[in-house]
């Protein structure tokens, strides 16, 4: 992720972890080792969603006895500072979010983060979450940490343009590409791209949906960014924006502002995305969502990127013991159903009440037979990796060209982080 701080911002970051770390020591009260009720610790990096965690204060309370003492920051990288901070105090954070993919593999590694095992394997008993997303958390055959929320990136569609123009919500990949022609020819841009932070989510669909094992393949390193195959998914990318079949990478508009006054007629988004549209003033009148076809129609399932952040537990935490019951509980049809209600997406508990009709019905689509779930790329690749990816995708998107001068770009650090972890 790119930093905005300047040095005197990274300073001032830095003294607020310290004093929070501080605040953190004067809590240690509430909550002692072995305690499974009580007062929780929750530290998370998303400050504006706190109402929404304390909301369930009540039903957990009234469940398990257990409520939440909620502190967020609203800056990630001072966050991260913090909690990386607190793993060497005793001081360390009952409960926090944190982040999927190679900076959970790291705390894991460290022995820093408590096990769950025995969490996942009841909800996944209970049928109340996947296989598929269980695979997220799992390093060496053990489950770390809960799923705080997930969220499909799926396709989001304005009405009116696929209305006007005779466009059918596509089933198959030629039925896309159709759709992205006839748009195309009447006037209309098909699809919304940006040449900053979520320039990923097309290369992923293209990479994933093509060969899910040539995707997996990125993430170990077997597979490399300049390989044949990559190349080639690259061109079929490179023939798109030559079509015109993008948005302007470099316009200032608000995503969902731009879709609902029909800038362009499809963006590729989390299902979290519905919230800024209901933002900006569209309804499920105005806009609809479907999951992206893949692109080799001779695959068993069609693969769906998830993007899940974890809930974690600090292993030396003296409230340890209460984090693990409070994650217990999260899991449950009653806290996801509560969850949702407060802040409204797909639920990763099938048994969960979803309380938009829209997003409950995609999300038992996919929940369905027929998908099959993959990390996204933000949280599937090693982070140093995903940062040059992250540039030189959003640089193709602004100047498309030969895609091999920016796979090599990527592929170089990717060459360098392999190299270190031999």
């Amino acid at each position: 992720m790119i930093s905005r701080r300047t040095i005197a911002a990274a300073a001032a970051g830095l003294l607020l972890g310290t004093l929070a770390l501080a605040g953190c020591a004067g809590d240690s009260g509430s909550g002692e080792a072995g305690e499974v009720t009580g007062t929780l610790n929750f530290y998370t990096d998303k400050a504006a969603w706190k109402p929404d965690f304390e909301s369930l204060n009540e039903v957990s309370g009234d469940a398990v006895d257990i409520t939440l003492k909620t502190t967020g920051y609203s800056d990630a990288n001072q966050y991260d500072a913090f909690i990386k901070q607190s793993f060497r105090t005793d001081k360390s954070p009952g409960l926090f979010t944190w982040h999927t993919g190679d900076s959970l593999k790291q705390l894991v590694d460290e022995g820093l983060v408590a096990e769950t095992t025995d969490i996942w394997s009841q909800a996944v008993d209970e049928g109340w979450v996947s296989e598929d997303l269980r695979d997220s958390y799992t390093f060496d055959g053990k489950q770390y940490c809960v799923p705080m929320n997930i969220a499909y990136w799926i396709m989001f569609y304005n009405k009116a343009a696929f209305a006007d123009n005779g466009v059918e919500v596509p089933t198959t990949w030629d039925e896309l590409n159709t759709a992205a022609e006839t748009l195309k020819e009447a006037g209309v841009t098909p699809y919304y791209q940006t040449s900053v932070l979520f320039t990923f989510q097309w290369f992923q669909h293209l990479v994933a949906s093509t060969d899910p094992d040539l995707y997996a393949g990125l993430t170990t390193g077997d597979v490399k960014y300049t390989d044949p195959e990559i190349v080639d998914i690259m061109n079929v990318w490179l023939d798109e924006q030559k079509a015109g079949w993008f948005s302007d990478a470099g316009s200032t508009t608000d995503p969902a502002v731009g879709l609902k006054q029909g800038d362009y007629a499809m963006i590729n988004f989390g299902t979290f995305f519905a919230g800024n549209l209901e933002g900006a003033g569209m309804t499920t009148d105005d806009y609809g969502m479907f999951a992206i076809p893949a692109v080799n129609d001779s695959l068993d399932t069609t693969p769906v990127a998830v993007e899940s952040g974890p809930i974690c537990t600090a292993e030396n935490s003296k409230q340890r013991d209460l984090g693990l019951a409070y994650a217990e509980w999260w899991m449950s049809p009653d806290a996801q159903t509560a969850w949702n209600d407060a802040h409204g997406d797909v639920a990763f508990n099938p048994k969960a009440t979803v309380s938009d009709p829209a997003l409950a019905e995609i999300g038992e689509q996919i929940a369905g037979d027929g998908y099959s779930l993959y990390d996204r790329f933000f949280e599937a690749m090693p982070t140093e990796i995903v940062t040059t990816a992250i540039e030189q995708f959003g640089a193709f998107n602004a100047n498309p060209g030969d895609p091999m001068p920016f796979l090599e770009k990527i592929q170089a650090t990717a060459d360098k982080y392999w190299a270190e972890q031999e």
